[in-house]
């Protein structure tokens, strides 16, 4: 990326590490110094938050509107993993400036001046409903931009941003199954703590975490068993697969067959931040401790009824 920015609602808080490399896109943290390496992968795509200064040119949204996009401070809930042997990929940069969680070119094409290669995806529902992998509109629908993009443009966000987050996931999950031939990928994001549309006019409260398996294709059922179970006896109220069933990571990487498993978790942001303010709680420490436990269950997890069946 170019010159960067990092967008902060206010003084106290103080992004994550960037790395070695301030240019970078993704940092990867590995299993700390003296821990066995365990075969568990933690990916944390949304949680970014340094702007690139052309972006923040070509948008018309002050900056804590873009940051409302943003999974904030997932990848420090999930600090923990290598302390437990696990390797964490974290993307850098905003949600709001390309989405990995996507195809690569889930694309509007109106969004764009000239026109679309024939293989963009340009009818998912997630570019209708304005979440492509270059976003029209941010979380609460406001348009993002001041006008239409170049092509070129997705082309160089796609390469220096999305290619090397799924490059150095994808080389964390095929280390894990050098070593033990098997990977489990643990998709981490956080959900607005809105209640959805209940029955008979009235409201249904939106579980604290929400566990999404792409109902039973991407992962054992041992794996997102031991998560609710564990969670569950931290005392959270736990969904699976709805509203979020995992997306395109959780898709992409799960083949449970071949023993690579891939379970999302969304956790309510309720539980450790301020979604007005966007500033972390006095919940974040609590939560963060819970969720070490959930690792650790996951890393320990027996291997060998999750390597491949053939």
């Amino acid at each position: 990326m170019s010159i960067a920015t990092v967008l902060t609602p206010d003084t106290d808080f103080q992004p994550a590490p960037r790395g070695q490399d301030d240019g970078a896109a993704v940092a990867v943290l590995r299993p700390a110094a003296g821990v066995d390496p365990r075969p568990l992968v933690l990916s944390s795509p949304h949680s970014g938050a340094i702007y690139p200064a052309d972006f923040l040119r070509q948008s018309r949204l002050d900056p804590v509107s873009l940051r409302r996009s943003e999974d904030c401070f997932v990848d420090r809930l999930f600090a923990g993993a290598p302390g437990k042997g696990a390797t964490l990929v974290r993307a850098l940069f905003p949600r709001a400036y390309v989405d990995p969680n996507r195809e690569p070119y889930e694309l509007d094409p109106a969004m764009f001046r000239d026109t679309l290669p024939a293989f963009a995806n340009t009818r998912s529902l997630r570019v209708l409903g304005g979440l492509g992998t270059i976003a029209r509109v941010v979380a609460d629908g406001a348009e993002i931009y001041r006008e239409k993009l170049a092509f070129a443009d997705a082309e160089n966000r796609i390469a220096q941003c999305y290619r090397p987050y799924h490059a150095a996931l994808a080389e964390a999950i095929s280390r894990a199954e050098q070593c033990h031939g098997m990977a489990v990928l643990l998709d981490c994001h956080s959900m607005p703590s809105a209640a959805g549309p209940g029955g008979a006019g009235g409201t249904r409260a939106r579980p604290d975490i929400v566990l999404g398996d792409r109902f039973g294709m991407s992962c054992a059922p041992e794996v997102i068993e031991t998560a609710e179970t564990v969670l569950r006896d931290l005392g959270y109220r736990v969904g699976r697969n709805d509203p979020y069933a995992g997306g395109y990571i959780t898709h992409h990487y799960g083949r449970p067959r071949r023993g690579r498993h891939a379970l999302q978790i969304e956790i309510s942001r309720a539980l450790y931040m301020d979604e007005r303010r966007l500033e972390p709680t006095d919940g974040f420490d609590g939560l963060k401790g819970d969720l070490d436990i959930l690792i650790g269950a996951l890393a320990d997890m027996p291997e060998q009824g999750l390597k491949p069946e053939f």
